[in-house]
């Protein structure tokens, strides 16, 4: 049971210094642990031990070189900053991904990737580099091959100097060992995309060192959606943790038909992926010869529970990657919030528990849901 105390037991706490009258925070006693594991922020860095070069300076200049670099692609024409356009939170504003032929799934943000051990909306990668390595691939987005890759960083003179420098040696004559090294550029260049500090991480890092003044300046209807997304909307359960998201795939009840007569199978298609990937943490690639991070991929199980499962994503920067679904079916935040609101749960299956239930939002509780989604959006350095 809730206690009936407000946070901090103090009704004023929230109140203006100088005389302002005390505010009845919405926010009680036992929501200060759940406010409290969503921080701090931004986390340490961490060293992907998959990838030798994770970390190294001159592996990320050459990773966000390779990053907008089109001679990547069959045509010359798309680079990866193509679909994932910094202004736009690294995704590209559209509802599906048009490489060179249209997408059937909404671009994923990059940011915070080293917060994350699956990736892709359907997980068919268990590493960063592998998930950067599959796009530039895939006939579909930007159609190269390995021998045009490795073609590619050993004839540019300044591509060459600079796989040299980040890998300690010239590109040799295995394409396949220059273009898995070029994915493992890109991936150490894309885990420094890490969003920035926000106004809930300057509230919650107010209530944990218990500073009032500071706390004050959370917006009262930020809080109330924050009330809301710990309490009867239970939406941490998924959206856990520093980065907002537990990393894993849920059923939202979400359509999953493509077109007439053709579905995406969400997660269950991605274990299939994944399991016969040569990229993944248990083949010849991956950099640590311990294998220590492949226990997730060694036991990971296809079940039918898998069908329609999509990857929860962080709702940091949410502002910016409008539409959202995993196939950018809903334009705005608000559609968002009414498909939880109106949630149809005939079409959820799940095992054990069901998570999600209709939330019955009024019109006041929709708008304080949307004022604490804003309070995940920070300022973007330029």
């Amino acid at each position: 049971m809730r206690s009936p105390r407000t946070l901090w037991a103090l009704a004023a706490l929230l109140a203006a210094a100088g005389g302002a009258q005390p505010l009845q925070s919405p926010l009680h006693d036992d929501d200060i642990p759940r406010i409290l594991a969503h921080g701090p922020w931004p986390p340490p860095p961490v060293r992907d031990v998959s990838n030798r070069v994770s970390g190294q300076p001159a592996a990320i200049a050459f990773g966000a070189t390779l990053f907008h670099e089109p001679r990547l692609s069959r045509d010359g024409q798309r680079a990866c900053a193509s679909c994932h356009q910094p202004a736009r939170g690294f995704s590209d504003g559209l509802p599906r991904a048009q490489g060179l032929q249209p997408g059937t799934r909404n671009t994923l943000a990059l940011a915070n990737l080293g917060q994350q051990h699956w990736f892709g909306w359907d997980g068919a990668n268990d590493n960063l580099w592998a998930q950067s390595l599959r796009p530039l691939l895939d006939a579909r987005e930007m159609g190269s091959s390995l021998a045009q890759l490795a073609a590619t960083v050993r004839d540019d003179p300044a591509l060459h100097a600079a796989y040299r420098q980040a890998f300690g040696q010239p590109p040799g004559s295995n394409d396949e060992r220059v273009a898995v090294d070029a994915a493992k550029a890109l991936a150490a260049y894309q885990e420094t995309l890490v969003t920035p500090r926000t106004p809930f991480d300057d509230f919650r890092d107010a209530v944990a060192r218990g500073d009032r003044a500071a706390a004050a300046a959370y917006p009262a209807a930020a809080q109330r959606g924050l009330a809301l997304f710990l309490g009867r909307g239970r939406c941490y359960v998924c959206h856990s943790g520093p980065n907002f998201s537990n990393g894993e795939f849920s059923d939202i009840g979400r359509p999953f038909f493509i077109t007439r007569g053709e579905v995406d199978p969400g997660r269950h298609g991605g274990i299939q992926a994944l399991q016969r990937s040569r990229y993944n943490l248990l083949g010849p690639f991956n950099d640590d010869a311990t294998r220590s991070t492949a226990v997730g991929t060694r036991h990971v199980l296809l079940a039918h529970r898998h069908f329609g499962e999509f990857k929860v994503p962080s709702l940091r920067g949410l502002a910016r990657t409008a539409p959202y679904m995993h196939d950018g079916s809903l334009p705005t935040l608000h559609e968002v919030l009414r498909h939880y609101s109106e949630l149809d749960e005939n079409r959820l299956h799940a095992d054990g528990e069901a998570i999600l239930r209709p939330l019955r939002l009024t019109d006041q509780e929709t708008d304080d849901l949307l004022a604490f989604l804003a309070s995940l959006d920070g300022e973007v350095a330029r």
